[in-house]
């Protein structure tokens, strides 16, 4: 179903209208399974044992009620077991649950008053808690009282899509941490953090993308510089949600305290007694501790001992093109099907077409082009004349409407209505490079083109930082095919795994941004015995030993040896 935009005076019905169209998921509501929520109040300290009425505990959109209800449940043991200190007045405003979607408020409303009658509570004082508890309301608009000591939850994933302009240019007014893409679960987080009473905790399962993606920047600054991250869970691979996502969450606990270090760990089970088990080592004074780095950087949260080789290395070595090399992205034509075809089949003249490299010529680390190619409307000096081009402007006539229509051409469609989206610089294609493609799960496919293609936009490219005659020169420029084996025999997947977040499938995406973050000595500085090994393996379409990488970084012998056990799977 398409959404019209519609204009309401109240931007709270706006979100409430546009995130109910279709099923639960397109609004973000995706249930926590029972242990999951049982794990979290534990890790959170929301146990029975504790004062729980002398606490306030918001949870800021309860949908169907998992956390609200499993919070209530051990509120009332802990006042019960007490002797119902206060009397029923005492549990007047220690819970605090807020929901935008109607029907679902009050059919949880509803839902949370017959279970508190069933822990024992009158049918009177369960249907005046049910009222005072519950909010029916946008919790990014509302007022909402602060001094919580715990919050928890699920916050809804929406994409901004689905946010009205106004509503969203209200939620971008108000909340800083939501730049770039960010989805909604990040105001969320802003807000609820900012309704903390001092030394409260906050604990929030979510796609963990923030932790790392750009967008998650300004949310990762704030808290860094004002709260402290006490754990984070990494729950990759498991049945976290009662229904099937394609988002990667991690469990994070948060709190407005002096930082102390991050305890991490990693849940392979939904299982209550795995979960009570991960509480424990969390807690434990012997559980891992991990430093956090201040502002708004990616965090390294791996618990395997891997960030400490990664942070060992950027201590002291360049990046990728701190040592000489160029990272970039191939072509986006904004009209494939008008501007790539078989090269020889394209009826332009020849200078206004170019080898095209596509995924599909890469295989296992080799290259191999397929006579794919890209017609190209640039030269040295911009978009073409084409007058002076009477087959490019024959070939380009006929889809000069649909061209026309792409948001790239809006700008002036009279004079640029056949421009490409990235500018094609026709260098770069008898350049040597290496082929990285966006989406190949482990590095692997990275490939070596000695200078016959101009890659395509699902490809980034790694070019030295000069050249000669189609070789490399300069005792400081990596020779490809050395750097190849390099990233091909784990680097590459070192630096890509603990920077880029996975996709459906497990799969990294080996992106321009995270490329850029692997670190490399400077090629002079590797022994010219071992320069020789490396170009050799390259050449071969071989890999190198994990021993021969710990030597090439300066490394104690066995460091990089887990490299051996991605070999094997």
């Amino acid at each position: 179903m398409t959404l019209q935009p519609v204009l309401f005076d109240d931007p709270a019905v706006a979100l409430e209208i546009a995130v109910s169209v279709g099923d639960a998921k397109a609004r973000g509501a995706v249930f926590t399974k029972a242990s999951v929520v049982e794990f979290m109040l534990d890790l959170l300290g929301y146990t029975p044992d504790k004062p729980l009425w002398e606490s306030r505990l918001l949870e800021p959109s309860f949908g169907a009620g998992g956390f609200l209800f499993a919070a209530a449940a051990r509120l009332v043991e802990s006042w019960v077991e007490a002797g119902r200190p206060g009397g029923e007045s005492a549990l007047d405003y220690v819970i605090c649950g807020v929901e935008l979607d109607e029907p679902t408020f009050r059919a949880t409303q509803m839902e949370l008053a017959v279970r508190l009658v069933d822990a024992g509570l009158s049918e009177f004082i369960a249907l005046r808690l049910s009222k005072k508890w519950l909010v029916n309301a946008d919790f990014l608009i509302d007022n909402i009282a602060t001094g919580f000591n715990f919050v928890v939850g699920n916050p809804p994933y929406v994409r901004q899509e689905l946010i009205p302009d106004q509503l969203l240019a209200s939620y971008r007014t108000q909340f800083p941490t939501m730049v770039g893409r960010a989805d909604l679960y990040v105001p969320f987080f802003e807000k609820a953090l900012g309704l903390l009473a001092p030394e409260g905790r906050l604990s929030f399962i979510c796609a963990d993308a923030w932790t790392k993606n750009d967008y998650g920047r300004a949310l990762r600054e704030l808290v860094t510089e004002r709260f402290a991250l006490d754990a984070y869970v990494d729950m990759y691979g498991i049945d976290a949600f009662e229904d099937s996502v394609g988002a990667y969450p991690s469990v994070t606990v948060i709190s407005r305290s002096r930082p102390t270090g991050v305890r991490t760990a990693t849940a392979t089970s939904t299982d209550p007694t795995a979960l009570q088990s991960l509480v424990a080592e969390l807690t434990s004074p012997a559980a891992t501790v991990l430093s956090l780095r201040r502002g708004g950087v990616p965090w390294l949260l791996q618990s395997n001992g891997r960030q400490a080789i990664i942070s060992e290395l950027e201590s002291r070595l360049g990046t990728l093109e701190q040592v000489g090399c160029r990272v970039g992205i191939g072509v986006a034509t904004g009209a494939d099907k008008v501007f790539i075809g078989k090269l020889d089949e394209l009826d332009v003249e020849d200078s206004r077409k170019l080898p095209l490299a596509v995924n599909q010529d890469i295989c296992a680390g080799k290259f191999t082009w397929h006579g794919m190619g890209v017609v190209n409307p640039w030269d040295d000096n911009g978009l073409v004349d084409l007058s002076r081009y009477p087959r490019l402007a024959a070939y380009l006539e006929p889809h000069r409407a649909a061209l026309s229509q792409r948001h790239t051409a809006k700008a002036d469609p009279a004079r640029r209505w056949y421009k490409t989206i990235d500018r094609v610089t026709s260098s770069l294609t008898w350049q040597p490079k290496l082929l990285v493609p966006d989406i190949r799960g482990d590095g692997d496919a990275i490939s070596y083109d000695a200078g016959t293609a101009y890659p395509h936009h699902n490809l980034y490219f790694i070019t030295a930082n000069s050249t000669e005659g189609g070789l490399l020169c300069g005792s400081d420029a990596w020779n490809l095919q050395a750097l190849k084996a390099l990233l091909r025999s784990g680097i590459a997947r070192l630096f890509i795994d603990a920077y880029a977040v996975r996709i459906g499938g497990g799969y990294l995406r080996f992106q321009a941004q995270y490329l850029r973050r692997i670190r490399l000595p400077r090629w002079e500085a590797i022994d010219q015995d071992t320069q020789a090994t490396l170009t050799e393996a390259g050449t071969a379409g071989m890999k190198v030993s994990s021993d021969l990488l710990d030597r090439v970084y300066g490394l104690a012998a066995g460091s990089l040896s887990f490299i051996n056990e991605w070999e094997r799977t």
